[in-house]
């Protein structure tokens, strides 16, 4: 069974171009449309499985992009609107397709906060807790929710099949040292590099730099920058990121769309 997991968007909360934002970054992907970054969210495809990490703002605007018309499931990241805020755009997908209510694995903390900020939803999806440390099968996956360091409860997410590993924390500030054991020597780390220059929240978010050094730390083959903000701290084109991590063979940029084979 062939599967796949897709970066549906690779920006932080502003997206990139930000509508309020002029700088050379947000320039760039003005002027070269494929340059543009919609909010951070994933797609896990499992033969004909579909299973969403994270429902961003811009959910719409992926899935039609990226040709994708079922979902089977959905897998949150943390409780923020720009990894949230496109969650009612499945109300009408449940009510006219699919017919039955959709299961969404939250973090604990966020139940209630779910409960109160769509009380509308309630029968659109069933709602489970996910808990750190307890793999869910999926045909022949697992997907494990683990620590991730941010301002509210969050999870990154570990995915393996019987060959590849694969760990994707859109939202971290480091890891802690039992996350680094589990995934030492991964196939792909996909994570947070937020800052492209002073790291303005260290406690919730990390920088290229910082992101560069923790896949090198826990031995990633591929370490993939993800949840870029190109205007923050310190702007930057794609050309000058791409400069930047260029004596670093083993990184990547993220970008909407990129697909890699599990």
């Amino acid at each position: 069974m062939s599967s796949s997991f897709k970066l549906l968007g690779s920006s932080a909360g502003p997206g990139v171009p930000s509508f309020f934002c002029d700088c050379c970054g947000c320039q760039e992907a003005r002027q070269n449309p494929q340059l543009a970054r919609t909010r951070s969210g994933a797609l896990l495809a499992i033969g004909s499985t579909n299973i969403l990490i994270d429902t961003t703002p811009d959910l719409r605007t992926q899935l039609i992009r990226e040709q994708i018309d079922t979902i089977d499931s959905i897998f949150m990241t943390h409780w923020h609107f720009d990894h949230f805020g496109g969650i009612g755009e499945l109300e009408y997908y449940v009510k006219l397709v699919r017919k039955q209510p959709l299961t969404l694995y939250l973090p604990p903390s966020a139940i209630k906060e779910f409960a109160a900020a769509f009380p509308g939803l309630s029968d659109i999806f069933k709602v489970i807790p996910w808990q750190f440390g307890h793999p869910h099968s999926i045909e022949d996956l697992t997907i494990t929710p683990l620590p991730a360091i941010h301002s509210v409860e969050t999870a990154g997410f570990l995915i393996e099949s019987t060959t590849k590993r694969l760990a994707y924390f859109p939202d971290t500030a480091g890891l802690e040292t039992e996350v680094k054991q589990i995934l030492k020597g991964l196939d792909w780390l996909i994570c947070d590099a937020t800052f492209t220059g002073d790291n303005w929240f260290p406690n919730s978010h990390m920088s290229i730099d910082q992101a560069i050094a923790l896949g090198a730390e826990i031995a990633a083959q591929s370490t993939i920058l993800t949840h870029l903000a190109v205007h923050y701290s310190q702007a930057m084109t794609v050309t000058e990121l791409q400069h930047q991590i260029k004596p670093h063979a083993q990184v990547q940029l993220g970008y909407d769309g990129m697909c890699l084979k599990l």
